[in-house]
């Protein structure tokens, strides 16, 4: 199926528009090894995670995502990937078609934190959508945390976490400085999981506190 390619809008960040990973490296700063086949950005298993060199605050995230078809494997072995807000907070990506009720692990979680709150999933081999407004931690001068992260997700265009306030970092996350501006990094958990049209809007921090009618 070839459902989605959402356009972006104007003043969206291209991060991955099918050309190449110019605008990603490795953790840790290296050329990221993953390759590009017509349009498409493919997990290269054991070359590492890739990230972003774009940073964000607040920001709106448009993603979209295959899962590799493996009928023999179970659980976080059948097409495991993720998606990582500020380089910190995981959207498990991974193949849970047909579960009656998602878990903390299965795909949409914000792992190990939060399940899904309805599982939205199609099957191995179609893509997928996720769409993401991400409301960064709030520090004050002595990054003590002042206002957790706050998101919301859609999975192929239902609401799977609805403004879920996080409780910290998820793990293998990039680093805890939640004060900070961070990548998107994708994971590669050594599965043959693909991406496109990824792109993100930057969100400012606060609207205006006043209104002149006019």
């Amino acid at each position: 199926m070839d459902t989605y390619q959402a356009t972006p809008p104007s003043n969206a960040v291209m991060l991955f528009g099918g050309k190449d990973v110019s605008d990603w490296t490795t953790r840790d700063g290296q050329p990221a090894g993953w390759k590009v086949e017509d349009g498409i950005l493919h997990v290269v298993p054991r070359t590492g995670d890739i990230m972003s060199t774009e940073r964000f605050t607040d920001f709106f995230l448009h993603l979209e995502f295959r899962c590799p078809d493996m009928p023999e494997a179970v659980g976080q072995a059948k097409g495991n990937s993720g998606v990582f807000l500020q380089g910190r907070y995981e959207i498990q990506v991974l193949d849970s078609y047909g579960l009656d009720i998602p878990g903390k692990g299965d795909c949409g979680a914000i792992y190990d934190q939060f399940a899904p709150l309805v599982n939205a999933c199609n099957p191995p081999m179609e893509w997928q959508t996720y769409d993401v407004i991400f409301r960064a931690a709030r520090v004050n001068d002595a990054g003590s945390v002042q206002e957790p992260v706050r998101l919301t997700v859609l999975q192929n265009g239902l609401v799977i976490q609805n403004n879920v306030q996080l409780p910290g970092v998820t793990g293998a996350a990039l680093d805890e400085q939640v004060g900070e501006p961070g990548p998107l990094l994708l994971q590669d958990h050594g599965d043959l999981v693909c991406y496109r049209n990824i792109w993100a809007v930057h969100l400012p921090l606060e609207g205006s506190d006043t209104y002149e009618p006019r």
